[in-house]
């Protein structure tokens, strides 16, 4: 796994890098490893704590996670750990839905996990809600969000007829989703 190590607001030292690297390389396990996974670790310092963002790319799925903590080592020592709980709850998922694991079971070592790890899974689809996309504007699109209470929005953006997704994020401000893919409306 490559590693690339990112500093915000603080000067990533060679000790800094060095523990972070060793904390990060017990995921290396989980990962079919080639030159195809990268691992980024973003660590941001505030005047109180750190934040530590990390994010797996591999060729068939993403993993990432965010924490903050008052101290910067058990900040990548969660994130971690919340990475290795995604990773559980996807394979119990893929054991549940057969044949997926060609597609995404490629990157992931799951011979890995422990049998004792792997947790059932708890969470389930509870409501299927089907909605009709009204052609509206990002701005139209964000007051209805913040009517409703949700955190995101689904819509037709009707400056380029495109499915789009508004969403509120983290660290204040929105951001928008786009599906690449042209969905005919006839």
């Amino acid at each position: 796994m490559k590693y690339q190590i990112i500093g915000k607001n603080i000067e990533v030292t060679d000790a800094i890098k060095s523990a972070i690297e060793k904390k990060l390389s017990r995921m290396d396990k989980y990962f079919v490893i080639n030159d195809d996974v990268l691992c980024r670790a973003v660590v941001q310092s505030y005047e109180v704590g750190a934040k530590v963002e990390i994010t797996i790319f591999t060729k068939e799925m993403d993993f990432r996670t965010e924490v903050r903590n008052n101290d910067l080592y058990a900040a990548v020592d969660l994130a971690i750990d919340k990475l290795e709980d995604q990773m559980r709850r996807l394979k119990t998922r893929m054991e549940r839905v057969k044949n997926q694991e060609r597609g995404l079971g490629r990157s992931i070592a799951f011979e890995n996990f422990k049998e004792e790890q792997v947790a059932e899974d708890s969470e389930e689809v509870v409501r299927t809600k089907s909605i009709y996309l009204e052609p509206m504007t990002l701005d139209e699109a964000i007051t209805r969000m913040e009517a409703l209470g949700h955190t995101f929005f689904m819509y037709l953006d009707s400056d380029d007829e495109e499915i789009s997704v508004v969403y509120r994020r983290f660290d204040k401000g929105f951001g928008v989703i786009q599906a690449e893919n042209h969905v005919r409306m006839d």
